[in-house]
């Protein structure tokens, strides 16, 4: 079982955008899951510290379906934003934008609102790298969290829309990324 995120609390945040990513939802969900608890695993936190994390987790992709586009970083902040506003976050506002803006960065975050945009940066890319980069992360711990939320296709489904997207922008062929 997992002890690292609030799985209700993502699966509550996720449920109104299930029916939009559709065929995906599985795989995005475990996506979000994942990446989550990696970053719990990478650094302790504290309760509020990990509310922020899970909604950024659950937005960070989300412009993948909301835009159907690949340079997905943009469009994934309003659907945070009126989540944020609609539950009295509004004051979390720039560090959940930022934590989604510069979750594909290559280099370090050394100009980050908080601690969090870094340690989300480094969620994600232990699972985007199917844990390649791991930061310090144990192998163990890296592999009860895939064995326990499978990738589900999510790795194949970004590799099909960037294959897509690369044939309509060969001279931009990851939007996404970061210096």
């Amino acid at each position: 079982m997992n002890n690292y995120v609030d799985i209700e609390n993502i699966d509550n945040i996720l449920a109104p955008w299930r029916e939009l990513i559709g065929d995906d939802y599985q795989g995005y969900r475990n996506h979000v899951i994942r990446m989550a608890s990696f970053c719990l695993l990478l650094e302790p936190c504290s309760k509020e510290e990990q509310e922020k994390i899970e909604i950024a987790a659950c937005f960070h992709d989300i412009g993948i379906w909301t835009n159907q586009t690949l340079d997905y970083l943009p469009p994934s902040i309003p659907p945070a934003r009126e989540y944020l506003e609609k539950n009295g976050l509004g004051d979390w506002e720039p560090e959940i934008s930022q934590m989604i803006l510069e979750h594909h960065k290559i280099r370090k975050v050394n100009n980050g609102v908080s601690r969090l945009t870094e340690l989300f940066r480094k969620g994600d890319l232990v699972d985007f790298s199917r844990g390649a980069f791991k930061f310090g992360l144990s192998k163990t711990a890296f592999s009860e969290v895939i064995r326990e939320f499978p990738n589900a296709g999510f790795h194949s489904m970004l590799v099909k829309r960037s294959a897509k997207w690369f044939l309509k922008h060969p001279l931009n062929p990851l939007p996404m990324m970061k210096w």
